[in-house]
């Protein structure tokens, strides 16, 4: 800080690439290498903890649901350990985000088709919803627009929603591998955002893809969550929820803080490089959390929905048995109860 004050800047501030590691290390003073070997141990604690869990799913949950859940389970110990090897080799961090990106595509996919299985498949929960309707105006795309109608719970509907969130799952990969072709011949640079360079345009068509894959999801939450509030649905879209925020929204802020300058170099770190190398750190230990949090949620059994049946037959039962008041008692079928 004092160097740029007196207007001159240390060679790494100016550095366009991220260090090497073995120039981060020699850096680091005890503090540093203490953290580091923290931070380490929180990656790995997380992907035992998620291997133990993913042992428990594959004995305890039937087959429909099991590969499903693993998926999401595995979104936060894969982000910790990409977060862990950018941060002991800061070079690698456009390949690590990008491999972090592409998984959590993946399980956005993952969660909406959880949803449908938690409540039997797709042909029950046409049966179950067949005479109600999808609220559209949720976010992220149509929160405000309250004069959106509401939309019949068909096969197709349920297809153009699992469209919604495949075509993310799909073109992620497939823009992470023309970004590292344009990287490779220099007209791709992470934090370059000028109109000029094809980062920006590309960072913007998946933005719009993200907020169109976002959507379908909230249209199911917001259909199913009282059908499977018995199966904790709330706390495990609150942790999908966060692992969107953190992994997303909270790593595009500090990049834009760095970019700007006003997380300030140290070397040798640049700007852009000790954003991504703070990112990183915060995810490890956020993930860390999720990782113990979604043990306790996923690990639980919960009971099966009632039967359709049965829901069926109270029902019926229900509109079969009208009740008539005669001189303050209530009877049934007409009959005095005594």
């Amino acid at each position: 800080m004092e160097d740029e004050a007196n207007g001159t800047l240390h060679p790494s501030c100016g550095a366009s690439e991220p260090p090497y590691s073995q120039e981060l290390l020699r850096s680091l003073d005890l503090t540093g290498r203490f953290l580091f070997a923290i931070l380490t141990l929180m990656t790995l604690i997380a992907n035992l903890v998620f291997i133990e869990e993913a042992v428990y799913i594959y004995r305890k949950i039937p087959s429909s649901k099991r590969s499903v859940i693993i998926w999401i389970n595995a979104a936060a110990p894969v982000i910790a350990t990409t977060s862990c090897i950018g941060m002991w080799i800061p070079r690698s961090t456009m390949f690590t985000d990008f491999t972090a990106a592409v998984f959590f595509a993946i399980v956005i996919h993952k969660f909406l088709l959880m949803m449908i299985k938690e409540c039997g498949g797709q042909k029950l929960l046409l049966r179950r919803f067949e005479n109600d309707r999808f609220k559209i105006s949720t976010g992220p795309c149509c929160c405000c627009c309250l004069c959106l109608p509401r939309v019949p719970i068909t096969r197709r509907t349920l297809f153009w929603l699992k469209l919604g969130t495949f075509q993310f799952a799909f073109f992620r990969p497939v823009l992470v591998f023309l970004s590292i072709v344009l990287w490779t011949n220099g007209n791709y640079t992470l934090y370059n955002l000028s109109p000029k360079g094809a980062a920006i345009w590309i960072s913007c068509f998946i933005g719009v893809l993200t907020i169109i894959a976002l959507w379908p999801v909230g249209i199911m939450f917001q259909q199913v969550r009282t059908l499977l509030i018995c199966k904790k649905i709330i706390p495990k879209f609150a942790l999908y929820q966060f692992i969107l925020i953190l992994n997303h929204l909270q790593a595009a802020i500090i990049n834009i803080l760095a970019m700007q300058r006003v997380i300030p170099c140290a070397p040798p770190l640049s700007s852009a490089a000790r954003g991504a190398y703070m990112t990183h750190q915060l995810l490890i230990m956020e993930m860390f959390l999720i990782t113990l949090i979604s043990r306790v949620v996923y690990r639980r059994q919960y009971d099966d929905l009632e039967p359709l049946e049965c829901t069926a037959e109270e029902a019926g039962d229900n509109k079969q048995t009208p009740k008539i008041i005669q001189n303050g008692a209530v009877s049934e079928d007409g009959l005095p109860r005594v």
